[in-house]
């Protein structure tokens, strides 16, 4: 998993106990955005309010896992790829308590009064929601084997997820047209259908982390193509 060895076994330790720590964290913001997508998708008030009730939980992790990465930061001075490595946990699990606040959101917009009729509006939302959990659940996989191979492979995948955002708009666009009494509904669900298709990028900022710690390459901002030449 491209860790290093260290004359510290205690060091190793801590090194691991934090990278399984975000791997935690990375499984409860997975359930949590799945429920609160399934919440959307069935009208559940129920599984929504749980939703939001238990977000609290994915921000007090992050927490805990950013004073672990100060006091070894502290303690044990890392460089090189120990230093990489901190850093690429303390930037990844603030992307995953973002996606945590977007799981809480969408299930905020379940439980606004629609009409039986804008219900269907919801119904658009959900092959939307499904690929960005399969995004997600990809990139908690390359993150927990380090894969820099699977991490680009991921990355590539939120091509799919703004397409079907592009599409979902162009749907709502026209309802809006057809029917303009129902833009205020209509705005709550593109608003949703925009903080889902934000989890796809938020998946891929978690990719280039990957890529930062194996390859101690910063590819933000570089585009798909240069990345497969990083990776060479």
């Amino acid at each position: 998993m491209h860790l290093g060895r260290h004359i510290s076994g205690q060091f190793n330790s801590e090194l691991e106990a934090i990278r399984t720590h975000v791997l935690t964290m990375g499984g409860m913001v997975e359930q949590q955005l799945t429920y609160a997508l399934e919440a959307l998708h069935n009208h559940d008030a129920e599984l929504a309010k749980r939703v939001m009730h238990e977000d609290h939980k994915v921000n007090a992790m992050e927490v805990a896992i950013d004073e672990a990465c100060t006091r070894i930061i502290a303690k044990r001075q890392p460089t090189a790829s120990d230093l990489r490595l901190v850093m690429a946990i303390i930037k990844t699990i603030t992307d995953l308590e973002r996606i945590g606040d977007v799981a809480s959101q969408i299930a905020k917009v379940s439980l606004e009064n629609f009409t039986n009729k804008q219900h269907s509006l919801l119904v658009s939302l959900e092959s939307l929601g499904r690929q960005s959990v399969k995004m997600m659940h990809s990139v908690l996989d390359a993150y927990a084997r380090m894969d820099v191979k699977a991490a680009t492979e991921a990355y590539k995948f939120d091509d799919k997820i703004d397409a079907e955002y592009e599409a979902v708009v162009r749907q709502l666009m026209t309802y809006m047209m057809e029917d303009p009494s129902s833009i205020p509904s209509v705005m709550k669900v593109m608003w949703a259908a925009r903080a889902i298709e934000r989890v796809g990028d938020r998946c891929q900022n978690i990719c280039e982390y990957i890529i930062y710690f194996v390859k101690g390459k910063d590819v933000r901002h570089i585009g798909e193509q240069n990345i497969d030449d990083v990776i060479k």
